[in-house]
């Protein structure tokens, strides 16, 4: 079989050609036809635009200089093909210019490539290790890979965060919100940590969308209030239901702002505070047995709010007289642990946790983990933004996202089914009458 990786060269001469050369000429060759083909396009298309004495106004003038652009196969020489357009924009009044859809002028990486950047720094590359890292897949002549260009990038994610700080939000009615605090390190400045405020919710068509991402005093009422009084001021309507932790603050915020949203606490977290009182040689027991509570919902044989109390009572029975600490932790937040009952079995899986935040967390953990933490507070919030705006993308809709609307159309519901109206319209029965 023939060495498909070494092509012949005139008759007697070979040269040795790696796959990824050929990929390069023949993206380079295939982007310079397709810059001919736009430029004729352009000035056929305007053949008959003429002077007073008869010549053509958009004509060929050369090639531009040789640049070098990075797109994905790697760095190429290009040479753009230039026109000469004198013709006039009848609305402005100014001359007009060719501009390549292709290759726009002063363009040096492909669009694809400058997306791939910031991904790789938000998924932990470190800003000195863009030039060694892709320098082998890009080319030598790379550019945009210097810590300067992604230190640009995260200004541009702050003017980003501005923005979506100050947007409306009376447009879309929300069913429920997730609220969790995340601390992360900062290098510079007075204080080391920042507790990040986060919120989430879920719209009438079931999707989740990010609310707000704001810098917060170690989870302060003040600190939750402030952020619930600003979503509100900006069109943010009273929720069904919100989802936190134990943190106080929070619900004392909540209460303050939106005093007639239901409060669910994270069952994750209750999960691990409860085992923290209990000894590590019975939490493997203490933790089965808590899932089974929190997990009672969704089973076949135990689908009310009574099934899981009697879960309870069992945990009750086998731990309170040796760690009745334990199980106070259950009974003092049992009203807000078992609140999605009053909501469509659907959404359960969803409502008992703020997994949606932590998880997307994630990787803000390991953005901050390979920095030894943010540079500013300015830069943790713009980089905890963008992450949870890319996470945003993969986050999918509720299960029955269909009765969102008949949550927020105040329908009622019991261990998860919807209860008939007590009042049925009787507008058929007058018309027939």
């Amino acid at each position: 079989m023939a060495d498909v990786r070494r092509l012949a060269v005139g008759e007697a001469d070979e040269a040795g050609v790696g796959l990824d050369e050929l990929a390069r000429e023949g993206a380079r060759r295939m982007i310079a036809a397709a810059l001919e083909a736009e430029v004729d396009q352009y000035v056929s298309a305007l053949v008959d635009e003429v002077d007073e004495n008869g010549r053509r106004l958009v004509v060929r003038n050369g090639r531009a200089k040789q640049r070098k652009v990075t797109v994905g196969s790697g760095t190429l020489p290009l040479c753009a093909p230039r026109v000469d357009d004198r013709c006039v924009d009848p609305d402005s009044g100014e001359r007009r210019r060719f501009s390549s859809q292709i290759l726009p002028r002063y363009a040096r990486r492909s669009p694809k490539v400058s997306d791939v950047l910031p991904v790789l720094y938000l998924r932990g590359l470190s800003t000195g290790d863009f030039a060694p890292a892709l320098r082998d897949l890009l080319g030598e002549d790379a550019s945009g890979l210097s810590a300067s260009s992604i230190q640009r990038l995260t200004e541009a994610w702050r003017a980003e965060h501005d923005a979506f700080r100050s947007r409306r939000l009376d447009f879309t009615r929300y069913a429920y919100l997730f609220c969790d605090g995340v601390h992360v390190s900062v290098r510079l400045g007075e204080d080391d940590r920042l507790c990040l405020l986060v919120v989430l919710g879920v719209r009438e068509d079931g999707a989740k969308e990010l609310l707000a991402v704001e810098d917060g005093f170690r989870e302060s009422t003040e600190s939750w209030a402030e952020l619930m009084r600003d979503l509100k001021a900006r069109g943010l309507a009273e929720p069904k239901l919100v989802c936190g932790d134990g943190a106080l603050g929070l619900w004392a915020a909540l209460r303050d702002v939106f005093a007639h949203a239901a409060e669910q606490r994270c069952w994750v977290h209750k999960i691990a505070n409860v085992l923290d009182a209990t000894p590590k040689r019975v939490q493997p027991q203490a933790k089965r047995m808590l899932h089974e509570i929190m997990e009672a919902p969704t089973r076949a044989d135990a689908p009310t709010r009574a099934d899981a109390r009697a879960a309870l009572e069992d945990f009750r029975r086998e731990f309170d007289a040796k760690y009745p600490k334990a199980v106070a932790k259950l009974d003092r937040d049992w009203s807000a642990l078992t609140a999605h009952f009053d909501f469509p079995a659907e959404h359960w899986r969803h409502l008992r946790t703020t997994n949606p935040i932590e998880s997307s967390f994630a990787t803000v953990k390991l953005r901050t983990r390979v920095q030894k933490g943010a540079g500013s507070k300015a830069a943790a919030l713009a980089m905890a933004f963008k992450l949870l705006d890319a996470a945003s993308e993969r986050w999918r809709r509720v299960n029955g996202h269909e009765l969102v609307a008949d949550v927020l159309a105040g329908h009622t519901f019991k261990d998860g089914i919807r209860v008939p109206d007590e009042h049925p319209d009787t507008t058929d029965q007058k018309v027939a009458a």
